[in-house]
């Protein structure tokens, strides 16, 4: 069986400089995948290179469910089955927190009013913020407003949802709030792709960890062995730094 993510020697250059060396990676479907490391290790490059956020080298490929991702109407049917969240919360302000919801599915798949505010309804309930619908976005906490767009990235019903740092922007005591709507995501089958730095929700809730450095993927494995026994040096040196903090 194909996976259903496949990259192969994927190269990003920006100018002269090479951020993503090569790299070749599988993800199959329903895998929670999460990648660590480094500032500048190009993990946030690789998930963005998965819709073509970032245009890569001519000699990679990347297919999503079989789809190469490449410019043209291919790309339009690979963006709808990928979902993405920031780490900036990247809401309409002048839209409530439901219209922010409804808005792709109503332009991008022609779902009726009703029935866009029926879903958007049900997927506010779903990360726990149902009764915000009607507030604007500057009414909410930093938290409040990312678990609105983990709403609004599943509107368009994803087969992949990528995360980029999500927690990364938020006061620490809105972290926990964003990453239990994550892990009852990661419980529904969905895959999911998350560059991260925090350990403690790739240990419980990733089928794999990657450890990126450098544009490469150092080592990857389940998360008990990347996490608590790194074959590899920068591994753990990245991990000793980051856990000893």
């Amino acid at each position: 069986m194909a996976a259903f993510v496949s990259i192969r020697n994927l190269r990003k250059f920006y100018g002269s400089f090479e951020a993503l060396k090569g790299i070749d990676l599988e993800i199959e479907k329903g895998e929670v995948v999460c990648v660590v490391g480094p500032s500048g290790s190009g993990k946030s490059t690789l998930i963005r290179c998965i819709n073509r956020l970032e245009p890569f080298s001519d000699d990679s490929e990347i297919r999503v469910d079989d789809i190469p991702v490449m410019p043209g109407r291919a790309l339009a049917k690979v963006r709808a089955e990928v979902g993405m969240v920031f780490q900036s919360f990247n809401l309409f302000p002048h839209l409530t927190v439901r219209e922010n919801v409804m808005l792709a599915p109503r332009r991008v798949r022609g779902t009726s009013r009703a029935e866009a505010a029926r879903q958007a309804d049900r997927l506010l309930a779903r990360v726990g913020i149902g009764e915000q619908a009607d507030k604007y976005p500057e009414h909410l906490s930093g938290g409040q407003q990312q678990r609105v767009a983990i709403a609004r990235a599943l509107a368009m019903e994803p087969q992949v949802m990528l995360f980029d740092e999500p927690t990364s922007a938020l006061d620490p005591e809105m972290v926990g709030e964003v990453l239990d709507v994550m892990r009852d995501l990661a419980g529904t089958g969905v895959t999911m792709v998350v560059v991260t730095h925090e350990m403690g929700f790739a240990s419980q809730v990733a089928d794999r960890v990657i450890f990126m450095d450098g544009g490469e993927v150092i080592e990857t494995g389940p998360p008990d062995q990347v996490l608590s026994n790194p074959r590899e040096p920068r591994t753990q040196n990245f991990l000793s730094a980051v856990l000893n903090h």
